[in-house]
């Protein structure tokens, strides 16, 4: 035994949204036995697996077209305008799942687009919550991950900032003083969820007061990611795992202290068993 002492990070684990889709989820699939999702419920395969276990069927968009007459659970990340027509034109009952703080931020978009302003999304090309912001525009706004993308901009013109809900508070704000430092005038809309961007300064914290942390996050997650390299940054020793096998017993010395955390889409009980295997090498 290596006697390890192993903490898990109390502000590791899902945020508000996650929860509230998980809760819906399982209340359908508690009473009806099965239940579709469009996309996976949260970016973590082994959450996913669980409830697959319990009927929830994940399907895509292509497959969303096929099904009639059936639930369909929207996650936290928000769907596009099609997707609700086509729900109406498949007498879909829609368990609408998205996180409020998407929804808003939807909203608006949605306004600035009908006010015909030039919009600029900062987010991730693809991922189900820019995509679902970008529909409300008619895919006609321009989404960018970093300023390389930003290089051909005009000057002297006017634009509308937003950004996807779990980018980090410090890059938005650098990426509006440069565009601004170009002569570009930045109308920017800071709707970025603090639950989520919140994480980095407490993570620092958390990652710097043990020997050794485990971050718990599935391969999908762009936060996990985003969040599992400022550990790194703040402690060598920081290790990415996806379930408690992946845990490797010669990362780990006699009596040192190990701290566990994950990305707003780790569960709870995931992240437990991996202090439960931790203790037990």
């Amino acid at each position: 035994m290596l006697n390890l002492k192993v903490n898990i990070d109390t502000n590791s684990g899902f945020c508000f949204g996650v929860v509230y889709a998980i809760e819906m989820a399982e209340d359908i699939l508690d009473r009806d036995g099965h239940l579709y999702c469009l996309g996976d419920i949260v970016h973590n395969d082994e959450e996913v697996k669980r409830l697959e276990k319990k009927g929830l069927k994940i399907i895509n968009h292509q497959q969303l077209k096929d099904i009639k007459d059936e639930h369909v659970l929207i996650r936290a990340h928000g769907e596009p305008p099609a997707t609700y027509r086509l729900a109406i034109e498949n007498n879909l009952t829609l368990v609408d799942a998205s996180c409020p703080v998407v929804l808003k931020l939807q909203n608006r978009i949605k306004n600035a687009y009908d006010k015909k302003e030039n919009i600029y999304i900062y987010g991730k090309h693809g991922h189900a919550e820019v995509v679902g912001l970008l529909g409300q525009t008619n895919n006609e706004a321009v989404v960018f991950q970093d300023l390389e993308e930003l290089e051909k901009i005009d000057a002297n013109q006017e634009i509308t900032l937003f950004s996807q809900t779990t980018k980090s508070t410090d890059n938005f704000y650098k990426i509006k003083e440069e565009l601004t430092s170009r002569g570009i005038q930045v109308n920017a809309n800071d709707t970025i969820c603090r639950q989520v961007s919140n994480r980095d300064k407490e993570l620092r914290d958390f990652a710097q007061r043990y020997d050794r942390v485990v971050f718990v996050s599935g391969t999908k997650s762009s936060n996990g990611k985003v969040l599992y390299n400022i550990c790194k940054e703040n402690n060598m020793n920081s290790y990415f795992i996806s379930n408690p096998d992946e845990i490797n017993p010669n990362w780990f010395e006699n009596d040192e202290s190990v701290g566990i955390c994950g990305a707003t889409s780790t569960p709870l009980w995931l992240m437990e068993d991996v202090k439960d295997k931790l203790l037990n090498l």
